[in-house]
């Protein structure tokens, strides 16, 4: 398999674009006619090697593929590029189930994989596992299969960072190489698709668009992405239901290691763990996401797709306060200072540093990408002479480092979202430590990677939100 590029190259670095140049890539306007059966030699697993990774899927055992081991006859030969593709059938509007139908076209139907049939840890475990078996057994087709194969994804971010998260096992397993990951963008913001190039919304001319995604992940040049873990502490006295992308952490240890102040920590605890790729924040944005992501699952029939989503999403903001509410006769609506102290640990730095919170800022975002809110750039592009002042580094996906910024009412954030101006700039680390106490307010609201939720909090103990970077990097295929 191609080995990454090497970070500060074109391919890594994450530039600012305009989210309407990259809507317009995404459209799938003519351009070089892809030959679908020479794209399909290319692609295309030998059948023998489809059926047993099938057969083990099916039966949730690796070796139940061995049986299609063939030790007699002409060995096969691998293709250039064997790809498999994850498809979110439930994404894209009505155009779900009739691309899953374009692409087993394309490839095969043993090669695309339904989500809501076939989970991608369960591809990981039984369908990688029954390669590796059958490589090891003297299999040579399988195991060059196993060490060039690329994995596209068709979905939103949310669906991305799915498989993403499964493929990362490989590293804690020791079960390398890792596929590298290419994107159909069928969601709403559709960040990461804009950030590795893949644009930002669902092609238009999409029968003929998605062959040319195709021959892009073939040829295109892989890259890396950090990935960050969230732990939430909090008292086991509060109950809190928690978005899909968090578990109960077995493990609950804080890093308190030059921390410099005493922490007061309650006689049980309970914790959280995740992982984002994009951003966590905490704050007004995260309290809209909440209300507007319960509203449309109580009213289903609103959401028909993107444009109708994101009208929706702008309506309900205006109705949460952030506008018009003065924040004096409201604590939900007040200031973040009064409930949060962070501590960030910067570049090749081992102690925490507190951080002031403005007093006007009542949102909080800790950034990856330098896309956001689809396709939004609320970092910005800062001139060299404000890096340096600020003592800040050019953001990229794969430095290791989180961009934190805050928003102020909805008119700044209004204003950042149209790219007229920058978000409050506040710091960028290695590592971040939040802690949050209740008071007058009873709840905060967190949100990572577009899930949000609603964070009880406690008048006597803090709940803590440690954020550190995953050991192990994402590869994603370069669609430029």
């Amino acid at each position: 398999m191609e080995s990454p590029a090497p970070r500060g190259t074109d391919v890594t670095r994450i530039a600012a674009r305009s989210s309407v140049i990259e809507s317009l890539k995404g459209c799938g306007l003519p351009g070089v006619r892809i030959d679908k059966e020479e794209l399909r030699r290319k692609i295309l697993i030998p059948q023998y090697l489809r059926q047993a990774m099938h057969d083990a899927i099916a039966s949730r055992d690796h070796h139940a593929g061995d049986r299609h081991f063939a030790n007699g006859g002409a060995p096969e030969v691998a293709p250039e590029a064997p790809m498999v593709v994850f498809i979110n059938s439930r994404s894209g509007g009505r155009h779900g189930p009739e691309l899953k139908g374009r692409l087993q076209e394309l490839m095969s139907e043993e090669q695309v994989f339904d989500l809501a049939v076939v989970k991608p840890n369960e591809f990981v475990q039984f369908g990688l596992g029954c390669l590796e078996t059958l490589a090891g057994v003297g299999d040579l087709c399988a195991k060059e299969i196993r060490e060039k194969l690329r994995v596209m994804v068709a979905g939103g971010d949310g669906t991305v960072g799915w498989v993403l998260g499964s493929l990362q096992e490989l590293h804690k397993q020791n079960r390398e190489p890792v596929p590298p990951v290419g994107i159909v963008p069928l969601g709403t913001g559709n960040d990461l698709s804009r950030s590795f190039g893949w644009g930002g919304s669902f092609p238009f001319a999409w029968k003929s668009a998605i062959k040319r995604s195709l021959d892009r992940a073939i040829r295109g040049p892989t890259c890396r992405l950090d990935s960050w873990h969230v732990l939430i502490s909090m008292p086991a006295s509060e109950i809190v239901e928690p978005p899909h992308s968090l578990k109960i952490s077995e493990d609950n240890v804080l890093d308190n290691y030059g921390l410099g102040v005493q922490v007061e920590l309650p006689e049980k605890s309970i914790g959280y763990e995740g992982v984002f790729y994009n951003y966590f924040s905490i704050g007004m944005d995260a309290q809209v996401a909440y209300g507007f992501h319960h509203l449309r699952n109580e009213k289903p029939y609103l959401a028909q797709g993107p444009i109708a989503n994101k009208l929706i999403y702008s309506g309900y903001s205006c109705t949460q306060g952030w506008f018009f509410t003065p924040c004096m006769s409201d604590p939900s609506l007040r200031g973040l200072k009064n409930i949060l102290r962070m501590h960030v640990k910067k570049a090749n730095c081992s102690e925490w540093e507190q951080i002031r919170i403005p007093s006007s800022v009542r949102a909080i975002v800790a950034l990856n990408l330098h896309n956001y809110g689809s396709g939004r750039h609320p970092w910005g592009n800062l001139k060299p002479d404000y890096l340096e002042k600020r003592g800040f580094v050019e953001a990229h996906a794969d430095d290791g480092l989180l961009e934190i910024f805050g928003l102020k009412q909805g008119w700044h954030a209004s204003f950042v979202m149209v790219d007229l101006i920058s978000a409050k700039h506040i710091a960028q680390a290695a590592a971040i430590r939040f802690e949050i106490r209740g008071g007058e307010w009873k709840q905060a609201y967190m949100q990572m990677d577009g899930e949000p939720w609603k964070q009880p909090m406690n008048k006597e103990y803090s709940t803590f939100v440690e954020v550190k970077r995953v050991p192990f990097q994402s590869v994603m295929i370069s669609g430029e």
